[in-house]
């Protein structure tokens, strides 16, 4: 499912139109992101939690030519399903 079809489904279950399942849907994407941003965690209960995850510098390898690069440090979005999720997959 990409974004324009949930944005259908969205507007299809809630009785809306597709410009106010859009509004909602970036503006959910914007709360995440600018809580992500600041440290914090998102935690949907039910659904899962959003948070963030700091990846350490580490050496790899350019597989063209095999000579090692170094890989930043950087940080991470990442996703765990809670539980009510995971067991309704």
């Amino acid at each position: 499912m990409n974004k324009a079809e949930l944005i259908a489904k969205i507007a299809e279950d809630a009785g809306i139109t597709k410009t106010q399942a859009n509004a909602t849907v970036d503006s959910f994407v914007d709360a995440v992101t600018k809580t992500l941003k600041k440290g914090d965690k998102v935690t949907l209960v039910g659904f899962g939690t959003f948070s963030v995850s700091k990846r350490a510098a580490r050496n790899g390898r350019n597989p063209q030519t095999g000579a090692v690069i170094k890989i930043k440090a950087k940080k991470v979005a990442k996703f765990k399903a809670g539980k009510e999720l995971s067991s309704k997959i």
